[in-house]
C-alpha cells in the first residue's frame, strides 16, 4: 500500500490535522511501550494479584472467610441466593434446557459458539484451537500476531471461546441446584486457561475488548462461586491473580484512538468499571473505577447520537452497546454511584430504538454488520434476537411502551433486576402495539408502519463520523415485512476474517435492496481490508412526511458522483395505509448513459416466482402469505441466488430479484409492493390497489 493511500486510510471521515497528529503521537509511544512490555512480561506472568495493603496483611484464611461473607459490593439484584424458586416458578422449561446444557458442559465440555451452534471441545479444551478451521492460534507476544490468516480460521471464533461465557451458565446452575460438579468444572476451567495463556502471549491477550468481557464474564460467576465450599485459598489467590492481570492489560493497552473510538474501547473502559467496582480489594480499583466511569459516560455522548441510536451504522451493535450500558447501569445503581439523569434518558432512547425497529415478527433487521456479540450472556440468543432487552428497559424506565405482550418476559430480567423487578413488570400495561411510523433522522432509520405492514429505509451512512468498519454499502436499501412475516431482508454479514471474499459480498450494494450503477460500489471497499468502508455515499434525507393516512420519504445520497459521468440516486417512497401498499421510486439525475442494476433481496423461506415481464410474486412457504412486487417501467426481472445470514457464522440460500436496463439519465423507475393475506382474495385484493394512476389488477400479475 501506497505512503498516501495509508495517509488517506488514516484520515479518512470527518477527522482534523490535529487530531492526526496526536495519532500519529501515540502510535510511536505505543510502539515503544510495546518494546518495554516484551521486556517484562515474565514478570508479569508470575505476578500474585496487587491488593491494598490491609488486604495484603490479611492471612490468606482471613482473606478467604473475607470474601466468602462479604455483603458489598453488590452484583445485579437477580444473581442472588433468592433467585432459585423464582427461576423455577416462572421458567420451568427454560430451567430444564439450562440444567440439560450445564451438564453437557460439565461432561463434555460442550456447547453452543455463535451462530455455529454447539461444539464439543474435547476432554482437555485448547484455548487456541479455532474449533472451525481446526487452526491452532500460536503463543507469541500477543504485539506479533497477524489476525488475517487466509487460512480459514476466524479470530472472532476463538475470541467467542475465550469469552469464557459458559462460566455464566455455570453458575446460573449452581445457583439453581448447589450442585458442586458446576463449582468444580468453573475452577477447572479457570486453571485451564490461566496455564495455556500466560500474560501477554497468544491471540487470547491480542484484544483489550476480549480480555474486558472475559473479566465480566468471570467477575460474575465468581459471584455466585464465592459461596461454595470447593473455593479454598489456591483458588482465590489465582482468581485474584487473574482479575488483576485482565485490568492491568486492559490498562495499558486500551484501544482508543484520538481519530474514533467503537464499541471497542466502549468494552475496555465498561471492564474496568466493572473490575474497579466489584474488586474493591485490589490496589487499582478505585482508578479503574473512576477511570472506567468517566470515560463510559464521555463514550456515551461520543457513540450515542441524539435521537438514541448508536453511531456504527449497526443494529447487532446498537444490541451490544447498549448491554453494555444497560447493565453497567444497573451495576452503578446497585452500587450506589451516581450517574447525572441526561445519561439515563438516553439509555432510555436507545431502548426506544430497539422497540422502533423490531418487526412485527419480534426479530431485529440486521443492518451493518452483525457478530452477534453479547455482554454478559445469561442466555444466548442470535444475531437477529434483540427484544429480550426490552423488558429490562422497560422496568429501568417503568416505560410501558417497551412491554409487548406478545413478546413474553425473559429469563434476563429475573437474573439482571431479581424479582422486585419481575414483579414491577408484571403491573406494567402491555403497549398495545409498536406500530406507528417515526424517524431517526441522526441515526438514518426510517420506519413506515402500521398494523402488521413494516417497511424500513436506511440512510444511516457509513458510520462512525464517517470512517465506518461496521457499515455496509445499504445506502436506500429497504426492508419490508407483511402479515407478520419478513420478505425483503438486510443479508446480515455472515463472517469477518475466516473468508474475505464473502466478508466482501455480505457487505456490498449488491447484496442489498438498493440500487447498483455501473457495477460499482455505494462506497469504495477492498476485500483485503474487511473493516474500511469510504464515506462517498453520504445519504441524506430530502422530506419525510407521515399522517394517519399515507407516509411519504424521499432521500438521496452522491456515491456514484465519482464515476467519470457522475450520477444522484434518489429514492422516493409512499406508503398507502389504506390500500396496504407501497410505491417505490427511483429517480437518477446526471449525464451520459449508464448500466443500472436495481435489486430486492428476499429473506430464506421465501419462495419467488416471475410471473411474467414485469412482476414476481414472493410467497411465505409456511403461511402463504404473498408480496407482490411489479416494475412499472423496466421488463425481465432475474433472479439471483444468494445468501442470507442471521447470526455469525451460518448463512442460507435466499433469492434476490434484480431488474437491469442501460439508458441515459434523467430517469426514473417505480416499484409497487403489495402483500396479500393467506386469508384474502387475491383478484380483489390487487384490483383494488391503485397508486399514481397504475392499477394491479388480475391479468397483469398473471393469476
Amino acid at each position: 500500500m501506497s505512503i498516501l493511500r495509508k495517509i488517506k486510510r488514516v484520515a479518512r471521515g470527518d477527522v482534523n490535522a490535529k487530531a492526526v497528529a496526536l495519532e500519529v503521537i501515540r502510535r510511536s509511544s505505543i510502539a515503544i511501550r510495546s518494546r518495554r512490555e516484551r521486556a517484562t512480561l515474565s514478570k508479569s506472568i508470575e505476578r500474585r494479584a496487587a491488593l491494598r495493603p490491609s488486604f495484603t496483611r490479611m492471612p490468606a484464611a482471613e482473606l478467604l472467610a473475607h470474601f466468602r461473607l462479604r455483603t458489598k459490593p453488590l452484583f445485579m439484584p437477580g444473581f442472588s441466593r433468592d433467585t432459585e424458586s423464582s427461576q423455577l416458578t416462572l421458567f420451568p422449561e427454560e430451567t430444564r434446557k439450562l440444567l440439560e446444557s450445564t451438564e453437557r458442559i460439565v461432561n463434555n465440555h460442550a456447547w453452543p459458539l455463535l451462530g455455529l451452534g454447539e461444539k464439543n471441545f474435547g476432554e482437555q479444551i485448547n484455548w487456541h484451537l479455532d474449533p472451525i478451521s481446526a487452526v491452532e492460534w500460536p503463543l507469541e507476544y500477543h504485539g506479533n500476531l497477524n489476525l488475517f490468516r487466509s487460512d480459514g480460521s476466524d479470530v472472532r471464533v476463538l475470541w467467542e471461546l475465550n469469552r469464557m461465557s459458559q462460566v455464566v451458565q455455570l453458575a446460573r446452575a449452581y445457583a439453581l441446584t448447589n450442585d458442586e460438579r458446576f463449582t468444580a468444572e468453573f475452577f477447572a476451567q479457570v486453571e485451564s486457561w490461566r496455564a495455556q495463556n500466560p500474560y501477554g502471549y497468544g491471540a487470547n491477550w491480542n484484544c483489550a475488548m476480549e480480555v474486558a468481557l472475559r473479566a465480566m464474564n468471570l467477575l460474575g460467576a465468581f459471584e455466585v462461586f464465592r459461596h461454595s465450599p470447593l473455593l479454598n485459598k489456591q483458588n482465590l489467590a489465582n482468581l485474584l491473580a487473574t482479575f488483576d492481570q485482565h485490568g492491568a492489560f486492559i490498562r495499558s493497552h486500551l484501544e482508543f484512538s484520538y481519530l474514533a473510538t467503537s464499541n471497542h474501547y466502549l468494552s475496555n473502559v465498561v471492564g474496568l468499571l466493572w473490575l474497579g467496582i466489584l474488586l474493591p480489594e485490589l490496589a487499582a480499583a478505585d482508578e479503574w473505577r473512576a477511570f472506567g466511569l468517566r470515560e463510559m459516560l464521555r463514550e456515551m455522548n461520543k457513540q450515542v447520537l441524539p435521537d438514541g441510536v448508536d453511531f456504527e451504522s449497526s443494529t447487532g451493535y446498537h444490541r451490544f452497546v447498549l448491554e453494555l450500558f444497560s447493565l453497567s447501569f444497573i451495576l452503578c445503581r446497585a452500587n450506589k454511584i451516581e450517574i447525572e439523569a441526561k445519561y439515563w434518558e438516553k439509555l432510555h432512547q436507545m431502548f426506544g430504538y430497539v422497540r422502533a425497529y423490531l418487526r412485527p415478527d419480534g426479530h431485529a433487521p440486521l443492518i451493518g454488520d452483525c457478530d452477534s456479540g453479547q455482554v454478559f450472556p445469561i442466555r444466548a440468543h442470535a444475531g437477529d434476537d434483540h427484544a429480550y432487552v426490552l423488558a429490562i428497559g422497560a422496568v429501568m424506565f417503568q416505560d410501558s411502551n417497551l412491554k409487548d405482550q406478545h413478546l413474553g418476559m425473559p429469563e434476563e430480567l429475573l437474573w439482571t433486576l431479581g424479582e422486585q423487578g419481575v414483579a414491577e413488570y408484571r403491573s406494567l400495561a402491555a403497549a398495545e402495539s409498536a406500530a406507528r411510523s417515526e424517524s431517526f433522522s441522526h441515526g438514518g432509520i426510517h420506519l413506515m408502519r402500521d398494523r402488521d405492514l413494516y417497511l424500513l429505509l436506511n440512510t444511516s451512512g457509513a458510520g462512525i463520523s464517517g470512517r465506518g468498519s461496521h457499515g455496509h454499502n445499504d445506502a436506500l436499501s429497504i426492508e419490508v415485512s407483511a402479515c407478520g412475516h419478513a420478505f425483503i431482508v438486510d443479508p446480515g454479514s455472515s463472517v469477518y476474517t475466516a473468508n474475505l471474499k464473502e466478508r466482501h459480498d455480505f457487505r456490498s450494494t449488491a447484496y442489498h435492496s438498493t440500487v447498483q450503477v455501473d457495477g460499482i460500489e455505494q462506497n469504495t471497499i477492498e476485500e483485503l481490508l474487511p473493516f474500511v468502508i469510504g464515506n462517498e455515499a453520504r445519504p441524506k434525507v430530502l422530506t419525510w412526511e407521515t399522517g394517519a393516512e399515507w407516509d411519504r420519504i424521499s432521500a438521496e445520497h452522491c456515491g456514484y458522483l465519482r464515476l467519470p459521468e457522475p450520477v444522484t440516486h434518489r429514492r422516493t417512497i409512499t406508503f398507502d395505509k389504506g390500500k396496504r401498499s407501497w410505491l417505490v421510486e427511483d429517480e437518477f439525475f446526471g449525464i451520459g448513459k449508464h448500466d443500472f442494476a436495481v435489486r430486492f433481496h428476499f429473506d430464506e423461506g421465501i419462495q419467488v416466482s416471475v410471473l411474467d415481464d414485469w412482476s414476481v410474486m414472493a410467497c411465505h412457504l409456511v403461511s402463504g402469505t404473498k408480496l407482490y412486487l411489479r416494475s412499472l417501467d423496466i421488463e425481465r426481472p432475474l433472479l439471483e441466488r444468494q445468501f442470507t445470514s442471521r447470526d455469525y457464522g451460518s448463512k442460507v440460500s435466499s433469492i434476490t430479484v434484480c431488474w437491469k436496463i442501460t439508458t441515459t439519465v434523467s430517469c426514473k423507475f417505480q416499484w409497487e409492493l403489495v402483500p396479500v393475506d393467506a386469508g384474502e382474495n387475491e383478484a380483489d385484493r390487487l384490483g383494488i390497489v391503485q397508486i399514481s394512476g397504475q392499477s394491479l389488477k388480475r391479468s397483469e400479475f398473471n393469476l
